[in-house]
């Protein structure tokens, strides 16, 4: 019996040491500019990562605090101001894809994060798809937005 108990609070001092040291800093990579992401968006859309190790989904951690958030943030609204503006100017073109599949691994990342990441993720939604005076995205921009955003989803 006495065994038993042991071996009962050794596997629950197991678990809780588990517990609770769940890992909530932002990747390094993360937090070094929109020319990073710019930089990595070129293998979309293929597997893009920051550092040669980062998926950009990682990028939106849980309980992300609010200096990390504000610089990932950022950076990634000034990446898809750009991009939008050279999906704009070429539709159907590479910046498309990237600009899609920076969207679709922004939300992916986002998905486990409780909601923290709501406002950025609609911020990057609205630059993503701006049109100066209102104009519809044309059908090209459109659907090559959409692949990069699925792959994103998939592999961001």
């Amino acid at each position: 019996m006495r065994r038993l108990v042991a071996l009962c609070l050794i596997a629950i001092a197991a678990l809780a040491a588990g517990c609770g040291q769940q890992d909530d800093s932002t990747p390094v990579a993360c937090l070094e500019g929109s020319e990073t992401y710019l930089r990595a968006l070129k293998t979309a859309p293929d597997e893009v990562t920051l550092d040669g190790e980062t998926p950009i989904s990682a990028c939106l951690v849980e309980n992300q605090k609010g200096g990390e958030l504000a610089t990932v943030g950022t950076s990634m609204v000034n990446a898809v101001t750009q991009l939008n503006a050279e999906a704009r100017a070429e539709p159907g073109g590479e910046a498309n894809l990237e600009l899609g599949y920076l969207l679709g691994a922004a939300e992916h990342g986002a998905e486990e994060t409780e909601g923290i990441h709501a406002e950025l993720i609609r911020r990057l939604s609205a630059a993503a798809r701006y049109s100066p005076d209102s104009k519809p995205l044309s059908p090209a921009f459109l659907r090559t937005y959409r692949e990069g955003f699925d792959a994103g989803a998939a592999e961001g």
